[in-house]
Protein backbone atom coordinates (compact mmCIF):
# COMPACT_ATOMS: atom_id res chain seq x y z
CA UNK A 1 0.00 0.00 0.00
CA UNK A 2 1.31 3.45 -0.94
CA UNK A 3 0.05 6.70 0.61
CA UNK A 4 1.33 10.13 -0.43
CA UNK A 5 0.84 13.21 1.78
CA UNK A 6 1.39 16.49 -0.08
CA UNK A 7 0.80 20.22 0.32
CA UNK A 8 -1.98 21.95 -1.57
CA UNK A 9 -3.00 25.55 -0.76
CA UNK A 10 -2.04 25.33 2.90
CA UNK A 11 -3.63 21.93 3.38
CA UNK A 12 -2.18 18.44 3.54
CA UNK A 13 -3.97 16.01 1.27
CA UNK A 14 -3.43 12.32 0.74
CA UNK A 15 -3.48 10.13 -2.35
CA UNK A 16 -2.90 6.40 -2.74
CA UNK A 17 -1.28 4.35 -5.48
CA UNK A 18 1.92 4.74 -7.45
CA UNK A 19 0.26 6.55 -10.37
CA UNK A 20 -0.50 9.62 -8.25
CA UNK A 21 3.22 10.45 -8.09
CA UNK A 22 3.26 11.42 -11.77
CA UNK A 23 1.06 14.42 -11.04
CA UNK A 24 3.11 15.67 -8.06
CA UNK A 25 6.39 17.54 -7.65
CA UNK A 26 9.00 16.45 -5.10
CA UNK A 27 8.95 19.83 -3.30
CA UNK A 28 5.21 19.44 -2.67
CA UNK A 29 5.41 15.94 -1.22
CA UNK A 30 5.86 15.81 2.55
CA UNK A 31 5.60 12.10 3.23
CA UNK A 32 5.40 8.88 1.21
CA UNK A 33 4.31 5.95 3.39
CA UNK A 34 4.84 2.41 2.08
CA UNK A 35 3.18 -0.49 3.90
CA UNK A 36 4.25 -3.88 2.54
CA UNK A 37 4.43 -2.40 -0.98
CA UNK A 38 4.34 -4.29 -4.22
CA UNK A 39 7.33 -4.25 -6.55
CA UNK A 40 5.65 -1.74 -8.86
CA UNK A 41 4.88 0.64 -5.99
CA UNK A 42 8.42 0.51 -4.69
CA UNK A 43 9.94 1.10 -8.14
CA UNK A 44 7.57 4.03 -8.71
CA UNK A 45 8.69 5.68 -5.48
CA UNK A 46 12.36 5.06 -6.28
CA UNK A 47 11.92 6.66 -9.70
CA UNK A 48 10.13 9.63 -8.12
CA UNK A 49 12.85 10.17 -5.50
CA UNK A 50 15.75 9.37 -7.77
CA UNK A 51 17.28 6.95 -5.27
CA UNK A 52 16.87 3.38 -4.07
CA UNK A 53 14.85 2.49 -0.97
CA UNK A 54 16.40 0.06 1.45
CA UNK A 55 15.04 -3.48 1.65
CA UNK A 56 13.79 -5.18 4.81
CA UNK A 57 17.03 -7.15 5.08
CA UNK A 58 19.04 -3.93 5.04
CA UNK A 59 16.71 -2.35 7.60
CA UNK A 60 17.27 -5.27 10.00
CA UNK A 61 21.07 -5.06 9.97
CA UNK A 62 22.51 -4.06 13.35
CA UNK A 63 25.75 -2.37 12.27
CA UNK A 64 25.88 1.34 13.05
CA UNK A 65 26.80 2.12 9.46
CA UNK A 66 23.63 0.33 8.32
CA UNK A 67 21.33 1.90 10.91
CA UNK A 68 22.15 5.43 9.76
CA UNK A 69 24.13 6.82 6.83
CA UNK A 70 23.83 9.65 4.36
CA UNK A 71 25.00 10.71 0.93
CA UNK A 72 25.21 14.15 -0.63
CA UNK A 73 21.46 14.22 -1.32
CA UNK A 74 19.86 11.47 0.82
CA UNK A 75 19.65 10.45 4.49
CA UNK A 76 18.97 6.76 5.20
CA UNK A 77 17.88 5.72 8.69
CA UNK A 78 16.63 2.43 10.10
CA UNK A 79 15.09 1.64 13.45
CA UNK A 80 12.74 -0.88 15.09
CA UNK A 81 9.22 -0.26 16.34
CA UNK A 82 7.75 -2.53 19.02
CA UNK A 83 4.38 -4.21 18.70
CA UNK A 84 2.91 -5.95 21.77
CA UNK A 85 2.11 -9.65 21.52
CA UNK A 86 0.36 -12.10 23.82
CA UNK A 87 3.41 -12.70 26.04
CA UNK A 88 6.27 -10.87 24.38
CA UNK A 89 7.09 -7.86 22.24
CA UNK A 90 8.01 -8.09 18.58
CA UNK A 91 10.30 -5.73 16.70
CA UNK A 92 9.14 -4.37 13.35
CA UNK A 93 11.88 -2.73 11.24
CA UNK A 94 11.09 0.63 9.69
CA UNK A 95 13.25 2.32 7.03
CA UNK A 96 13.33 6.11 6.62
CA UNK A 97 14.58 7.90 3.52
CA UNK A 98 14.89 11.69 3.51
CA UNK A 99 15.37 13.32 0.09
CA UNK A 100 15.50 17.13 0.20
CA UNK A 101 12.49 17.89 2.46
CA UNK A 102 10.46 14.77 1.67
CA UNK A 103 10.22 11.72 3.91
CA UNK A 104 9.66 8.16 2.72
CA UNK A 105 8.92 5.34 5.17
CA UNK A 106 8.92 1.63 4.47
CA UNK A 107 7.33 -0.86 6.86
CA UNK A 108 5.68 -4.26 6.72
CA UNK A 109 2.80 -3.85 9.20
CA UNK A 110 0.46 -1.05 10.35
CA UNK A 111 1.82 0.87 13.34
CA UNK A 112 -0.14 2.93 15.84
CA UNK A 113 2.30 5.87 15.89
CA UNK A 114 1.99 6.25 12.11
CA UNK A 115 -1.80 6.07 12.09
CA UNK A 116 -2.19 8.69 14.80
CA UNK A 117 0.25 11.03 13.08
CA UNK A 118 -1.53 10.78 9.75
CA UNK A 119 -4.77 11.93 11.37
CA UNK A 120 -3.02 14.85 13.09
CA UNK A 121 -1.33 15.99 9.90
CA UNK A 122 -4.63 16.62 8.16
CA UNK A 123 -6.08 18.41 11.21
CA UNK A 124 -3.03 20.66 11.88
CA UNK A 125 -1.13 20.95 8.58
CA UNK A 126 0.95 23.96 9.71
CA UNK A 127 2.80 21.82 12.25
CA UNK A 128 4.21 19.61 9.50
CA UNK A 129 5.83 21.84 6.87
CA UNK A 130 8.50 19.31 5.81
CA UNK A 131 9.37 15.63 5.96
CA UNK A 132 11.84 16.39 8.77
CA UNK A 133 8.94 17.59 10.93
CA UNK A 134 7.06 14.38 10.18
CA UNK A 135 10.17 12.34 11.00
CA UNK A 136 10.59 14.08 14.36
CA UNK A 137 6.89 13.62 15.12
CA UNK A 138 7.09 9.89 14.36
CA UNK A 139 10.01 9.53 16.76
CA UNK A 140 8.16 11.60 19.35
CA UNK A 141 5.09 9.37 19.07
CA UNK A 142 7.27 6.27 19.28
CA UNK A 143 9.07 7.45 22.42
CA UNK A 144 5.69 8.14 24.05
CA UNK A 145 4.52 4.61 23.21
CA UNK A 146 7.77 3.15 24.54
CA UNK A 147 7.18 5.07 27.77
CA UNK A 148 3.68 3.54 27.96
CA UNK A 149 5.18 0.06 27.51
CA UNK A 150 7.64 0.72 30.32
CA UNK A 151 4.78 1.86 32.57
CA UNK A 152 2.90 -1.37 31.76
CA UNK A 153 6.01 -3.39 32.63
CA UNK A 154 6.31 -1.52 35.93
CA UNK A 155 2.69 -2.31 36.81
CA UNK A 156 3.17 -6.00 35.97
CA UNK A 157 6.31 -6.11 38.13
CA UNK A 158 4.37 -4.53 41.02
CA UNK A 159 1.72 -7.25 40.71
CA UNK A 160 4.36 -9.97 40.81
CA UNK A 161 6.02 -8.30 43.79
CA UNK A 162 2.66 -8.31 45.60
CA UNK A 163 2.22 -12.03 44.84
CA UNK A 164 5.67 -12.79 46.18
CA UNK A 165 5.10 -10.77 49.37
CA UNK A 166 1.87 -12.67 49.95
CA UNK A 167 3.63 -15.94 48.96
CA UNK A 168 1.02 -16.83 46.38
CA UNK A 169 1.97 -19.59 43.90
CA UNK A 170 5.72 -19.41 44.53
CA UNK A 171 6.92 -22.00 42.04
CA UNK A 172 8.89 -22.50 38.84
CA UNK A 173 6.11 -20.97 36.71
CA UNK A 174 6.42 -17.68 38.56
CA UNK A 175 10.17 -17.75 37.95
CA UNK A 176 9.55 -18.27 34.22
CA UNK A 177 7.10 -15.35 34.18
CA UNK A 178 9.73 -13.09 35.76
CA UNK A 179 12.24 -14.29 33.18
CA UNK A 180 9.79 -13.31 30.40
CA UNK A 181 9.45 -9.86 31.95
CA UNK A 182 13.23 -9.56 31.89
CA UNK A 183 13.26 -10.48 28.21
CA UNK A 184 10.55 -7.90 27.44
CA UNK A 185 12.46 -5.25 29.38
CA UNK A 186 15.62 -5.96 27.42
CA UNK A 187 13.72 -5.66 24.13
CA UNK A 188 12.20 -2.33 25.20
CA UNK A 189 15.59 -1.02 26.33
CA UNK A 190 17.23 -2.10 23.08
CA UNK A 191 14.48 -0.34 21.15
CA UNK A 192 14.89 2.87 23.15
CA UNK A 193 18.67 2.87 22.80
CA UNK A 194 18.26 2.41 19.05
CA UNK A 195 16.17 5.61 18.93
CA UNK A 196 18.81 7.44 20.95
CA UNK A 197 21.53 6.41 18.51
CA UNK A 198 19.39 7.43 15.53
CA UNK A 199 18.60 10.91 16.88
CA UNK A 200 22.21 11.48 17.91
CA UNK A 201 23.39 10.64 14.40
CA UNK A 202 20.75 12.86 12.85
CA UNK A 203 21.83 15.83 14.97
CA UNK A 204 25.39 15.44 13.71
CA UNK A 205 24.17 15.93 10.15
CA UNK A 206 24.21 19.26 8.38
CA UNK A 207 21.04 18.44 6.43
CA UNK A 208 18.38 18.58 9.14
CA UNK A 209 16.70 21.95 9.94
CA UNK A 210 18.19 23.68 12.99
CA UNK A 211 14.68 24.65 14.01
CA UNK A 212 14.20 21.04 15.13
CA UNK A 213 17.30 21.01 17.35
CA UNK A 214 15.50 21.92 20.58
CA UNK A 215 12.82 19.33 19.86
CA UNK A 216 15.39 16.61 19.23
CA UNK A 217 17.25 17.57 22.41
CA UNK A 218 14.04 17.13 24.40
CA UNK A 219 13.59 13.71 22.78
CA UNK A 220 17.11 12.72 23.82
CA UNK A 221 16.37 13.79 27.40
CA UNK A 222 13.16 11.75 27.41
CA UNK A 223 15.02 8.74 26.05
CA UNK A 224 17.72 9.08 28.71
CA UNK A 225 15.06 9.04 31.43
CA UNK A 226 13.48 5.93 29.87
CA UNK A 227 16.87 4.19 29.82
CA UNK A 228 17.34 5.00 33.51
CA UNK A 229 13.90 3.62 34.22
CA UNK A 230 14.62 0.39 32.36
CA UNK A 231 17.84 0.03 34.38
CA UNK A 232 15.76 0.27 37.55
CA UNK A 233 13.36 -2.33 36.14
CA UNK A 234 16.28 -4.71 35.55
CA UNK A 235 17.46 -4.29 39.14
CA UNK A 236 13.95 -4.84 40.47
CA UNK A 237 13.44 -7.97 38.38
CA UNK A 238 16.78 -9.39 39.53
CA UNK A 239 15.72 -8.76 43.14
CA UNK A 240 12.36 -10.49 42.56
CA UNK A 241 14.11 -13.38 40.82
CA UNK A 242 16.53 -13.82 43.72
CA UNK A 243 13.62 -13.64 46.17
CA UNK A 244 11.64 -16.32 44.33
CA UNK A 245 14.70 -18.59 44.09
CA UNK A 246 15.34 -18.08 47.80
CA UNK A 247 11.73 -18.90 48.73
CA UNK A 248 11.77 -22.01 46.54
CA UNK A 249 15.03 -23.12 48.17
CA UNK A 250 13.59 -22.52 51.64
CA UNK A 251 10.54 -24.57 50.76
CA UNK A 252 12.70 -27.41 49.45
CA UNK A 253 14.92 -27.22 52.55
CA UNK A 254 11.81 -27.41 54.72
CA UNK A 255 10.72 -30.58 52.93
CA UNK A 256 14.18 -32.10 53.25
CA UNK A 257 14.18 -31.21 56.94
CA UNK A 258 10.95 -33.13 57.46
CA UNK A 259 12.30 -36.19 55.67
CA UNK A 260 15.56 -35.99 57.64
CA UNK A 261 13.68 -35.74 60.94
CA UNK A 262 11.53 -38.75 60.08
CA UNK A 263 14.64 -40.74 59.17
CA UNK A 264 16.38 -39.80 62.43
CA UNK A 265 13.31 -40.64 64.51
CA UNK A 266 13.06 -44.07 62.89
CA UNK A 267 16.76 -44.93 63.23
CA UNK A 268 16.68 -46.06 66.93
CA UNK A 269 13.53 -48.23 66.52
CA UNK A 270 15.02 -49.71 63.35
CA UNK A 271 18.22 -50.53 65.23
CA UNK A 272 16.30 -52.22 68.05
CA UNK A 273 14.11 -54.16 65.64
CA UNK A 274 17.16 -55.29 63.68
CA UNK A 275 18.75 -56.71 66.85
CA UNK A 276 15.70 -58.75 67.72
CA UNK A 277 15.29 -59.78 64.12
CA UNK A 278 18.70 -61.47 64.02
CA UNK A 279 18.80 -65.27 63.95
CA UNK A 280 20.38 -65.56 67.45
CA UNK A 281 19.06 -66.16 70.97
CA UNK A 282 18.61 -62.90 72.85
CA UNK A 283 17.60 -62.62 76.53
CA UNK A 284 13.88 -62.17 76.93
CA UNK A 285 11.46 -62.35 79.81
CA UNK A 286 10.10 -65.87 80.07
CA UNK A 287 11.95 -66.99 76.99
CA UNK A 288 10.88 -70.58 77.69
CA UNK A 289 7.28 -69.62 78.38
CA UNK A 290 5.15 -69.34 75.22
CA UNK A 291 2.64 -67.23 77.13
CA UNK A 292 5.26 -64.55 77.78
CA UNK A 293 5.83 -63.80 74.07
CA UNK A 294 3.21 -61.05 74.03
CA UNK A 295 4.99 -59.27 76.88
CA UNK A 296 8.23 -59.41 75.00
CA UNK A 297 6.50 -57.67 72.07
CA UNK A 298 5.09 -55.00 74.38
CA UNK A 299 8.49 -54.33 75.93
CA UNK A 300 10.24 -54.09 72.55
CA UNK A 301 7.61 -51.71 71.16
CA UNK A 302 7.81 -49.60 74.34
CA UNK A 303 11.59 -49.36 74.01
CA UNK A 304 11.18 -48.27 70.37
CA UNK A 305 8.68 -45.57 71.33
CA UNK A 306 10.92 -44.33 74.12
CA UNK A 307 13.83 -44.10 71.73
CA UNK A 308 11.72 -42.04 69.29
CA UNK A 309 10.60 -39.71 72.10
CA UNK A 310 14.17 -39.39 73.32
CA UNK A 311 15.52 -38.38 69.90
CA UNK A 312 12.68 -35.91 69.41
CA UNK A 313 13.33 -34.38 72.89
CA UNK A 314 17.06 -33.97 72.19
CA UNK A 315 16.45 -32.23 68.84
CA UNK A 316 13.76 -30.03 70.35
CA UNK A 317 16.02 -28.96 73.21
CA UNK A 318 18.81 -27.99 70.77
CA UNK A 319 16.34 -26.00 68.59
CA UNK A 320 16.94 -28.25 65.62
CA UNK A 321 13.23 -28.67 64.87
Amino acid sequence: MLSVFYKDNGKILVKTGGKCLKALALEDVIWIDLIDPSGDEKRAVEAFLGTEIQSRAQAEEIESSSRYFETDEVIFANTNFLTPGADEYMMQPVSFTLVEKSLTTLREVPLRSFSELQRRMQVNPKQYPTGFSVFASILDQRVDLDADMIEILSKEISQYAKRINQQEDINEDLLLDINQLQENSMIVRENVVDKQRLISNLMKSTKYPKSLESRLNVLLQDISSLINHTNFIFERLEYLQDTVVGLINLDQNRIMKVFTLISLLLMPPTLIASFYGMNVRLPMIGADDPNAVIWNWVIIIAVMLLSVIGVWFIFKRKNLL
